[in-house]
């Protein structure tokens, strides 16, 4: 299957060398991919904003059935590119094959719960339709019927991951969840995986044609131009933004978002440090199987999930486990990152940490090329970390932080001052948890997601799923990427009276 290097606009593929071009990765070797891919121009992205509008006049009329047909068709396209879906995302990602095939059953699996829960009908399923009846002999005045149900706010654009280039990206869980609301989406294809963007594109295109759905529902565009980004998120027909990534990159697009006339919703989830609170009797008692748990967890994916965690808070003077720690990362073999960029902000982070006095370096995988990011273990004291602003920003990548507190009102501080996080875990014997309420009270403020002696990485797909949590993990702690609850997302309130 030849790339084109295009657009999906309108159902048309679109885009010459005109505006720029640029190339796909190989992050293997380290080298372009030959493929040529061309940015679309601001007056093709308005015929994509226009066809969206359009679209939702017609889209937002199908029925949950009609939609959920849509969704489970969308799925069974995926499956049809075959193989050669994952070659592409392969040679642009260098993830494993596993890990790859895992994902595209991921993303075929979440797009056949939403519509699984459209069939049930979204009232029932997400329990929204609430009536209150009649009353006309209430005094001093009648009671209306009323009746609150929930409509589709309209276009959405949705930005996809570098690290889920399935999952989170161009048929992933924020396109999923507004096509099932009943809004059409245009999705800002990641360059990291423009082919994987391409093919996925084709993907929707097939099912958009078997089910008669209009051509403006779906779009995907390609383009290296970050005003591109911007126009879209300015252009009036949008209602809503589906964005995970950087805090950085978040931020400027909110700051052309404020500019709108019309305020929009930003749903955006932007990283955690996810940390791991080991106490004290599962620190001593279990501390081989403690460090290796932790260890795999944060290796997984290179450091690449959003979920990694990188932050450990462990008692002062478990030098057994800590020895475990040290003993695992040291032979950790190193791996590529995703992009050049991610790799140069991954060394420059864990040289910046290297470097600083209240800091020392635990472990430091090997490194086997220059290209590599090789995993790196630090510890300090909770004194230093509670007066090192900089501690607390997430490495993108294969690193983690030990922070050692010396007691449980010193771990309290340390929880107290946490920032906002997708997830947290607390890893205790039964004696340990048994006295941690305090700590668990505390520790269900700052995540979106609280887990008992299991590791962060990984998120299930499921109705009772949130994946998101307190700025600036997400920027809506009231809502979720992950789970049928995040269609919620993509549609608003209205009451029926009488």
């Amino acid at each position: 299957m030849t790339l084109t290097g295009q657009s999906l606009v309108a159902g048309q593929w679109i885009g010459d060398s005109a505006n720029g071009e640029f190339n796909g990765f190989s992050p293997a070797r380290n080298e372009s991919l030959p493929t040529r891919f061309f940015n679309l121009s601001t007056e093709e992205l308005d015929g994509a904003t226009e066809a969206a509008q359009s679209a939702f006049y017609q889209y937002r009329k199908t029925s949950f059935t009609q939609r959920a047909d849509f969704l489970t068709c969308i799925a069974e396209q995926i499956l049809a590119l075959g193989d050669e879906l994952l070659e592409q995302t392969q040679q642009e990602t260098n993830l494993p094959l596993a890990r790859l095939q895992g994902e595209r059953m991921r993303t075929v699996n979440q797009l056949k719960a939403f519509a699984d829960a459209l069939r049930k009908n979204p009232a029932s399923a997400l329990g929204l339709k609430i009536v209150d009846e009649a009353e006309a002999t209430r005094a001093p005045l009648p009671k209306p019927h009323t009746e609150l149900n929930y409509l589709p706010l309209g276009p959405v654009a949705v930005f996809g991951a570098s690290n889920f280039p399935y999952a989170f990206s161009t048929l992933g869980g924020d396109t999923a969840a507004a096509l099932a609301a009943g809004c059409p989406v245009i999705v800002k294809n990641h360059t990291a995986h423009p082919g994987t963007g391409e093919l996925m594109a084709r993907a929707a295109l097939a099912a958009i044609k078997k089910c008669a759905m209009p051509l403006g529902v779906f779009a995907m565009v390609q383009s290296k131009d970050y005003d591109m980004s911007h126009q879209l998120v300015a252009a009036p027909v949008i209602k809503a933004v589906g964005f995970t990534g950087s805090f950085n990159v978040a931020n400027k697009l909110l700051e052309t978002i404020t500019k709108r006339e019309e305020p929009i919703p930003f749903y955006g989830e932007l990283g955690s440090i996810n940390p791991q609170v080991i106490l004290p009797n599962k620190a001593i008692e279990h501390s081989k199987e403690m460090a290796q748990s932790l260890c795999q967890s944060m290796l997984m994916g290179n450091g690449q999930f959003c979920t990694s965690p990188g932050l450990w808070l462990v008692p002062t003077g478990c030098d057994e486990l800590e020895a475990h720690i040290t003993a695992f990362i040291n032979d950790a073999p190193s791996d590529t990152l995703l992009t050049p960029g991610i790799v140069k902000t991954f060394k420059h982070q864990v040289e910046e940490r290297s470097q600083l006095a209240q800091v020392n370096v635990l472990g430091k995988g090997k490194l086997e090329h220059a290209f590599h990011a090789d995993a790196h273990v630090f510890a300090c004291n909770a004194d230093d970390f509670l007066t090192t602003p900089a501690l607390n920003e997430e490495v993108f990548g294969p690193a983690a932080l030990i922070v050692r507190y010396d007691s449980e009102h010193q771990l309290m501080t340390l929880i107290n001052q946490l920032q906002g996080q997708l997830t947290a875990s607390i890893h205790g014997t039964e004696a340990d948890l048994n006295k941690a309420d305090s700590l668990i009270e505390a520790l269900q403020y700052k995540v979106g997601r609280l887990i008992k002696n299991q590791m962060p990485t990984g998120v299930e797909v499921c109705a009772s799923m949130n994946h998101g949590g307190p700025f600036p993990s997400s920027t809506d702690v009231r809502s979720t990427s992950v789970g049928t609850n995040a269609m919620l997302r993509f549609m608003r309130p209205i009451c029926y009276q009488s």
